[in-house]
């Protein structure tokens, strides 16, 4: 989300930017105390000593850093520096798993202090209403823009996780000179099988593979869109002039490709991975010593 985009979808305008600073302004040093008043509330709560561990130094630290972040708050200098500041608090609070909640309730808690400083510094009403609501406007933007780095750090985790996890759950082999296998097991979604057919391409890229080997043994079930990309990835490979055999074809499989509909048209199969294996062999290697000697084909 662009940076003017962001300050429009919560609605901080001119006037907005203006009565933060003349409320800033009136706070004075008792930022500060706002400061010290909000950390008396996080002493009550059950965070505190997760995250402090009753260590002085610590706090003062970290007090010292809340006194600047809410003085580039009523600074209300609203740029790209400014949102990579806010973000750069969600991404401390994911690396420390600070609980969304507790963060959340913090900050409502400042909200609270806030409006209890405007109701004792405002000259009038129409003042107090106008800080209150800039106040609230930008406080609602820090909270969005933590969870939201918050959300991005944690979404690319799940996903470093998951190509992991994809990797380590297939894997393209050479199980022999010029021949790759590529053993599936379980769930074939749409996610996986690009992944598969990217990992397949690029192995036979750099292995010279001559036959490549797909057992679905293992696969959990078989319909029609997991058909046609298995089929697709299998395409791929012969068109980089590698021969294709997919292995595994169990009678329920066999069965659920006829009513379906399914055409593999000249894609070659077999029911075992032994079967699939003597036929890459004798495709690499016709008088190999280890096929069968009454091997008829």
């Amino acid at each position: 989300m662009k940076q003017d985009t962001v300050f429009a979808r919560f609605d901080i305008a001119e006037e907005d930017v203006t009565a933060i600073r003349e409320f800033g302004q009136a706070m004075g040093d008792q930022k500060r105390q706002f400061v010290l008043d909000w950390y008396l509330w996080l002493q009550q709560q059950e965070e505190f000593n997760t995250y402090f561990d009753r260590r002085p130094d610590t706090l003062e630290r970290v007090q010292s850093l809340q006194i600047d972040h809410w003085q580039t708050f009523f600074e209300c200098e609203l740029d790209e520096h400014y949102i990579a500041s806010r973000r750069k608090i969600g991404a401390i609070h994911e690396h420390i798993q600070l609980p969304n909640d507790a963060y959340c309730a913090g900050m409502n808690i400042a909200a609270k202090l806030l409006k209890q400083q405007i109701r004792g510094l405002a000259p009038n009403a129409e003042t107090a209403n106008r800080w209150a609501d800039a106040t609230t406007k930008l406080i609602n933007l820090d909270t969005y823009l933590s969870l939201d780095e918050i959300t991005r750090i944690q979404t690319e985790k799940i996903r470093a996780q998951s190509n992991a996890l994809m990797e380590v759950s297939t894997p393209v082999t050479p199980i022999w000179e010029g021949i790759l296998l590529l053993p599936l097991l379980g769930i074939i979604d749409s996610a996986r099988t690009q992944y598969i057919m990217n990992a397949t391409l690029e192995k036979i890229s750099t292995t010279r593979t001559q036959v490549f080997v797909m057992d679905i043994s293992g696969v959990s079930a078989v319909d029609t869109a997991v058909a046609n990309q298995l089929i697709k990835i299998t395409k791929a490979t012969e068109l980089m002039g590698c021969k294709s055999i997919i292995s595994g074809i169990s009678p329920a499989i066999a069965r659920t490709l006829v009513e379906l509909g399914i055409s593999i048209g000249d894609l070659q199969t077999t029911s075992t991975l032994r079967d699939a294996f003597e036929s890459a062999i004798r495709h690499i290697d016709p008088n190999n010593p280890m096929l069968p000697k009454n091997d008829s084909h």
